[in-house]
């Protein structure tokens, strides 16, 4: 009986080049995993060009910009709130901020506490050649600005901060903890005392908005603020914002004695809105004395509304 015939596959000799790697990545990963020992890794050196003058001036700029960029966005919500530009927009500075920018009332209030910190550091930090590096964001003066310290005192904690942290820019974290021990230590003592006439510095207290060059009375004295009373209210403000006029016993009784007559005449429900110019320039005018024709004035109208004033003896 003869056999089938048998089908056997044609062999094609092969040339004598050298075998093409695979170009299929997965392929190549197969025959790594099966003969690592075999494998090659091929690192192409790349070379790295130095900055050209004008490139290094641009990167010195743009990370100017990024550091600051915290602090120009302050400055701009400062302006903002001081001149009230959303008033055509909204009834509030807090309202505008959440609506426009997404901003909480304390983060807006943050951003421009953390730019008058930053700016009391530009002015207290030593520059004797000795280069600090500055905040580049608000969070790392956050308690800085809650603390209610001197400036000069601000400049300490930071100063400091920066030596904790190898001459770097410091955390959030280790400025607290320099403020802590700041104001663990013993206390420097409020240096006002009550009965003492002071000029009111606004900074970034919206509650002085628009007093700027008032003068009051210090009613109450705290540890790290005081109460102050002028001509249209009374105002609980924080040590820095506040200077003393540093008047004589006798020119403080005046004064006292004359924001007591500007108030009573505040108080006055009908007072016509001329009156309203008159306390305003007297509120503004640290003076310890009226001018003859200022003396006539608040005289007239008190009598105008029969506010009776006699001068203590």
């Amino acid at each position: 009986m003869n056999k089938p015939p048998s089908r056997r596959k044609k062999i094609t000799p092969t040339t004598s080049e050298e075998p093409k790697l695979a170009t299929d990545p997965a392929q190549e990963n197969t025959c790594l995993h099966e003969n690592p020992a075999s494998a090659t890794i091929t690192v192409t050196a790349v070379e790295v060009k130095e900055l050209t003058d004008q490139e290094q001036s641009l990167r010195l700029q743009l990370e100017r910009r990024v550091e600051r960029a915290f602090l120009e966005a302050g400055q701009a919500l400062m302006e903002l709130r001081d001149r009230r530009l959303y008033r055509s927009t909204h009834r509030t500075f807090e309202e505008y901020c959440r609506e426009r920018f997404g901003y909480s009332r304390d983060a807006a209030y943050l951003k421009i506490s953390a730019t008058a910190v930053y700016e009391n550091l530009q002015k207290f930090l030593p520059t004797n050649g000795q280069q600090i590096p500055m905040p580049t964001n608000e969070r790392q003066l956050r308690f800085l600005a809650k603390a209610e310290l001197e400036p000069a005192v601000q400049a300490n904690v930071w100063q400091q901060a920066v030596e904790q942290a190898g001459n770097k820019i410091p955390s959030g974290r280790i400025v607290k903890d320099v403020v802590d021990k700041i104001r663990e230590s013993p206390k420097v003592p409020n240096p006002y005392h009550i009965g003492e006439i002071c000029i009111l510095l606004p900074k970034d207290n919206p509650d002085l908005r628009g007093k700027a060059g008032y003068w009051g009375v210090v009613s109450h004295v705290g540890e790290y603020n005081c109460t102050v009373q002028t001509w249209d209210g009374n105002y609980t403000i924080k040590i820095e914002q506040m200077k003393s006029l540093k008047l004589l016993d006798e020119d403080c009784f005046f004064m006292q004695q004359l924001c007591l007559r500007l108030r009573q005449l505040h108080q006055v429900a009908s007072r016509d809105s001329s009156v309203g110019w008159l306390l305003e320039g007297l509120g503004k005018q640290a003076k310890p004395y009226l001018s003859s024709l200022q003396a006539k004035l608040l005289a007239a109208v008190e009598r105008e509304y029969n506010l009776v004033w006699r001068q203590p003896k």
